[in-house]
């Protein structure tokens, strides 16, 4: 709530803004203070040197604001395809394929967790016996340890239990199979030391080392990781555009910068820039298609459309707005309106209402192949308890996190860090090896390349909250990748201006 200059001064310096006007703060509504902070940070976004606000800018966002209030009333969405575009992808026929993520129950008792801890053992393991087996390294179950002497060189392949740092400064990791548990010592002024300070609780790991007494002392680590892919050589000039978190019925979404990119879809712009919109022949929507509803304490305060089927009314005009022979894949996020707990199940039909063929909604996480590329399209849920764990992370690169995933092959390795249904089968181990990664949830655009696999992080079209100034994050709202097939890399369009 702002109620002073000096509140409003406190919010614009945490993006280093500085306000220099005098106002009258009875024109702002309590409920416009996020609003008209993220309103200020847009003007001033490119501005060179020392960024100010003065009075005709303050009353400039609230002009802005009372124009977006007022367009942002459900109504059917209206783009038309400029006559003389004829896209290059409308006469290419639709490859895809589908690989759902089994959605499971559980009865949530301590047999359900036991058995969901052993699955992913299982799978992780089997992954970690290859790359052992061609470093020609012996495995050992942890209870057959007993059985040697000090000295001994072992390999063990675990859980992660617990991690903490012994009155030597040393890192002691406890794992765990279905045998026993083991400890391994990590020695602080050892090579390794760095290295194993990246373990995080409850991922699968394989250790080698030499006994001594109670301990193994640690010489190498081994994540079940990814192998090496080679690019794919795809014959048609297709193109991929991935969207994340839109946030359809909150204050804060960027409809016009939306709008924008539908129309970019329909044929708008230069001749450069439609020719690789007739290109995109499939788009994938990573999950937050809404704000939705009770998400967070005191939400309605933050909503432009305050019912949850409205907001998916408009969502699914949208939707209706993308050419018929794009192909588009949906899966949900946290703040749709499906289970919370991953793996989600795809949205139901009587929640949003298509009848397009080509309009496809599955669940989160999924596998789609397109063309014969395969992207593993994932909310990204599990992304927040990396950053916060795995030291020199950042949520300023997103696509370093989503590095680790695949190192660990494993969407949400730190148990607790998200909602996951406790099921009979780990449905987040990453059991195929994708071309594409993607994720989005944190509202920060990224991509990079680990062992041929593209990551790709699409952002989002919601300004920056109140949540993510408090925090100093700096969403990029309204940039979208594009996966150009034939060229095999991304180029990102910018819709924020």
């Amino acid at each position: 709530m702002i109620e002073t200059k000096k509140e409003l001064a406190r919010l614009l310096s945490a993006s280093n803004i500085i306000l220099v006007a005098d106002f009258d703060d009875t024109k702002i509504a309590p409920s416009d203070t996020e609003l008209l902070v993220s309103k200020l940070i847009d003007i001033k976004t490119g501005s060179e040197g020392v960024r100010l606000v003065s009075k005709e800018d303050i009353d400039n966002a609230l002009s802005m604001l009372d124009a977006e209030r007022l367009s942002k009333t459900p109504r059917p969405v209206e783009t038309s395809k400029v006559a003389s575009f004829v896209p290059a992808a409308s006469e290419t026929d639709a490859q895809y394929r589908i690989i759902a993520k089994k959605i499971e129950t559980t009865d949530g008792s301590m047999g359900g967790f036991v058995d969901y801890f052993r699955n992913r053992l299982e799978r992780l393991r089997s992954m970690l016996e290859v790359r052992l087996h061609s470093l020609q390294r012996e495995l050992f179950s942890i209870e057959s340890l007993k059985a040697y002497a000090d000295g001994k060189e072992v390999a063990v392949i675990g859980i992660v239990n617990s991690r903490v740092i012994t009155k030597n400064n040393n890192l002691m990791v406890l794992i765990e199979d279905e045998t026993a548990e083991a400890r391994l010592i990590f020695n602080s002024s050892g090579p390794l030391f760095e290295t194993a300070s990246r373990i995080v609780n409850d991922e699968v790991i394989a250790v080698c080392g030499k006994l001594s007494g109670q301990f193994i002392i640690a010489k190498e680590i081994l994540w079940p990781d990814i192998p090496i892919k080679e690019r794919k050589e795809i014959k048609d000039d297709v193109a991929i555009a991935f969207i994340s978190d839109i946030h359809v019925g909150s204050k804060l979404f960027l409809e016009r910068n939306f709008m924008k990119m539908l129309e970019w879809l329909n044929g708008s712009g230069d001749q450069r820039s439609k020719e690789l919109a007739g290109k995109v022949k499939y788009i994938v929507i990573g999950g937050d298609v809404v704000d939705g509803i009770g998400v967070y304490p005191e939400q309605e305060r933050d909503l432009s459309i305050p019912d949850i089927y409205r907001q998916y009314s408009v969502f699914s005009s949208l939707l209706q707005a993308i050419p018929e022979y794009i192909h588009t894949f949906v899966l949900p996020g946290n703040h749709d309106a499906v289970q919370l707990a991953e793996p989600q199940p795809a949205f139901p039909k009587e929640l949003i209402e298509m009848d397009r063929s080509n309009v496809h909604f599955v669940t989160n996480p999924c596998y789609i192949n397109l063309h014969g590329i395969e992207v593993l399209s994932y909310h990204g849920g599990g992304i927040v308890s990396i950053m916060d764990t795995i030291p020199n992370m950042s949520y300023d690169r997103p696509e370093e996190a989503m590095v680790e995933m695949l190192k660990r092959r494993h969407l949400s390795p730190i148990y607790g860090g998200n909602v996951i249904v406790p099921s009979r089968n780990d449905n987040l181990v990453i059991d195929i090896v994708p071309d594409i990664f993607q994720t989005g949830h944190v509202h920060k655009n990224g991509i990079t390349e680990y062992h041929g696999v593209k990551a790709v992080n699409s952002g989002t079209w919601q300004g920056v909250t109140q949540y993510q100034i408090k925090r100093g994050l700096v969403p990029t709202p309204c940039n979208l990748p594009v996966f150009e097939a034939r060229k095999y890399g991304f180029t990102t369009v910018d819709f924020s201006g």
